[in-house]
Formats: C-alpha cells, sequence, structure tokens
C-alpha cells in the first residue's frame, strides 16, 4: 500500500453453486471438529475443572488433517479458536452442537487463515481445489488475510476474505467543508439537516402478501426466497443512499434512536424494515475508509425544539405525534418536524465538537475522539 493508512474490509463474493456439494462435505468436518472441541471441553471441565483455550485445543487436534481430514491444518485451529472465544463470550460451560443433517441442520461455515487460501485468475484455491466464483472487486489485487466460507439459508454459498485498503485522507476530500445533520424516522426513512427527505422504502410489507402465501401453502423454498429479496432490496437501498451521503458531506451527525427499544412496542414490523442500525453501521465504516467524521448525539427533544430559537415550542406527547409540521410560538418559524430535529441534531453535534466532548458514550463506554483540525470553524 505504499506506507498509507489501511484498514481492514470484509470483501463478500458469492461463488458457483456448482461448488455448494464440495464446500458442504468439508462444512461436515467443521462440525466434527467443533463438536469434538464441545466434547472435550465438557469431559476436561469435569475432569479438571478448567476451560481451555485456542492454544489448549490445539494439542489435541494436531495431526488430525493427516489422519483423514480434508481441511486445511490451519482451518481447524481456526474452528477451535473461534469456540473457545465464543465460549469466553457467552460465558457457558458448552456451546451448541452443530449438526449436519436434518431440519435444523447448521448453516455451512469454514474458517481459514491466510496461508490457506489463495486468489488468482478469477479464482480462488482452498483445500486443494480452484473455486469459480463472481469477482467483482478483483481478488486478485488485494492479500487475503483471514476470513471463512459461509452458506445462506437458501444453500448459496459466499467468501468473506479479510483484506486492507488503502484510507483516504481528510485532505484528499474538498476543501469546503459540508456538515450535516440526520434524523431518522418510520414514515421519512431519512430527514436532513439539508431539507432532503428519504421516504421509508417498506420493503418487507410490499411482499407481505406474497410471503403470507408461500407459507401458507408450505413452499418453504419460495419464502426463503422472498426473505432473501426483501432483504437484498433493503441492503441495495441503505447502501446507495449512504454512499451518497459520505461522498457528498465531511462531517455526518445521526441521532442516537434505540432501534431495540423501539423493536418492544407495536412498531416493531416498521422498525425491523427500516434498519437504522445497519444505516448508520453503514455510514460508521464508509466514514473511516472515506476520511469523513461519523458521530451519534443525543437526540432527546430534537422534534420539540425550535431550530430558529431555541425554544422547546413543538409538538410535545403522544398526541403530538401525528404533528408533521408546527409554528413556533416565539418567533414564528415554521418547521417540518423532521427536518428540525435533523437541524436540532447537526448544532448539536457541532456544540459537542467545538467544545472538545466526545460526541457519544454508550453503554459499552466507547469514546470518539475529534481532531481539532476537524472542528468547525465559527462562521459555520
Amino acid at each position: 500500500m505504499n506506507g498509507a493508512l489501511t484498514r481492514t474490509k470484509v470483501l463478500r463474493l458469492r461463488l458457483k453453486d456448482k461448488h455448494a456439494k464440495f464446500l458442504r462435505d468439508l462444512a461436515r468436518e467443521v462440525n466434527f471438529v467443533w463438536n469434538y472441541c464441545n466434547e472435550l471441553q465438557i469431559t476436561m471441565f469435569n475432569r479438571e475443572r478448567r476451560f481451555l483455550s485456542g492454544y489448549d485445543f490445539a494439542k489435541f487436534t494436531r495431526g488430525s488433517t493427516k489422519e483423514g481430514l480434508h481441511l486445511h491444518s490451519q482451518t481447524v485451529q481456526a474452528i477451535a479458536q473461534e469456540y473457545a472465544t465464543r465460549r469466553r463470550q457467552f460465558r457457558k460451560l458448552r456451546l451448541r452442537w452443530r449438526k449436519s443433517t436434518g431440519s435444523r441442520r447448521s448453516l455451512g461455515w469454514i474458517p481459514f487463515k491466510r496461508t490457506a487460501i489463495h486468489a488468482a485468475h478469477g479464482q480462488v484455491k482452498f483445500a486443494g481445489r480452484w473455486l469459480s466464483l463472481w469477482d467483482s472487486y478483483g481478488l486478485d489485487a488485494y492479500a487475503i488475510r483471514a476470513g471463512n466460507l459461509c452458506e445462506d439459508a437458501r444453500g448459496r454459498w459466499y467468501l468473506n476474505a479479510c483484506v486492507a485498503v488503502p484510507v483516504a485522507e481528510p485532505t484528499d476530500r474538498a476543501s469546503v467543508r459540508r456538515d450535516l445533520g440526520i434524523d431518522l424516522g418510520l414514515q421519512d426513512l431519512v430527514a436532513t439537516s439539508d431539507g432532503e427527505k428519504v421516504s421509508a422504502p417498506q420493503f418487507y410489507r410490499g411482499l407481505e402478501p406474497k410471503l403470507a402465501i408461500a407459507q401458507r401453502a408450505g413452499k418453504k423454498d419460495r419464502a426463503r426466497a422472498i426473505h432473501a429479496k426483501i432483504a437484498n432490496r433493503r441492503k441495495d437501498s441503505l447502501h446507495k443512499f449512504s454512499t451518497h451521503v459520505v461522498r457528498a458531506y465531511d462531517t455526518i451527525f445521526v441521532g442516537n434512536v434505540n432501534a431495540s427499544a423501539l423493536a418492544k412496542t407495536p412498531y416493531a414490523k416498521s422498525v425491523h424494515d427500516a434498519s437504522w442500525s445497519a444505516f448508520r453501521t453503514m455510514l460508521r465504516y464508509k466514514c473511516d475508509f472515506a476520511g469523513a467524521t461519523f458521530a451519534e448525539v443525543n437526540e432527546a427533544f430534537s422534534t420539540q425544539t425550535c431550530s430558529a430559537c431555541d425554544s422547546r415550542s413543538g409538538p410535545k406527547g403522544i398526541a403530538g405525534l401525528g404533528i408533521r409540521a408546527w409554528t413556533c410560538s416565539e418567533c414564528r418559524a415554521v418547521h417540518d418536524r423532521n427536518v428540525n430535529a435533523a437541524k436540532n441534531i447537526l448544532a448539536a453535534g457541532r456544540r459537542r465538537l467545538a467544545e472538545g466532548i466526545p460526541a457519544l458514550q454508550g453503554a459499552g463506554g466507547r469514546q470518539m475522539s475529534v481532531d481539532p483540525a476537524m472542528r468547525p470553524s465559527p462562521c459555520q
């Protein structure tokens, strides 16, 4: 990368269906190794009251690839390390067994490390076989660090490869800084401080009648295909808009709406269809690669506060949720509810950056530090 700053990015490419049987056979061996680690952990705890690490598992799995397994030796190590990591994460004595057959079988998953895979001329070599794929990224130009092969509910296989990509410097962007505040909602998926509004596409509700017909008829394959179409449409829409925003603005502030809490309300279906969390995740990592700044700010009272005079004169309570436009009783400014909230989010983000306060500190204590050179000038 010629000394340039890089970040790790995951490239997802679909493999040709003709390799599905070969990959399913490898996935059975992965399940065998996983279940062996699970059984070994139970035995060691009952015998010695201790938990095994990935390094400990390596002592027991050494030489397994010479005894009939077709997996790469580092793939066996990766399975054991992943098992140890997940067991610590969930704080359990054992994890769920991976099943290779039956109606509740585990979807295929084959991890690998750097030396276990090789990309060349639009293909990848894995476990001694060349696998064809739809190479939309030009995989030959990247050095694959690690990753996995995984199967979706429709039986299609994908390569998830971790690669290093260069990160744009802030100086590479336009000299004129542009800041944006974004308010997330259900009727309007996105409302920006510049007045741009994107209506909620409602991909799930659009295909819900067809999905209901397929489910009532017991057509599981058709139901899976409809679910995949809904997810792909939603992801495509979010990717296009998030890319547009990151390319056009240098600093982006988004309200910290609690999607998980709202998903437990009667609006759950609309909340899941809006996919706010996925949208914020896209903005976050795309800003990292584009050299832009992303921050979440507290959106409390953003819809009630007048963005012109800061008086809290907007619609309040449940009764005010249906009011989409209102006039400030103090300065007589007319506001669109969502655009006004986006302007308040932008103002809150600018104030926090100017004061040197982290834009948001979440429950996990993660803070965002801001370079003083990225702070807005007083004229903004």
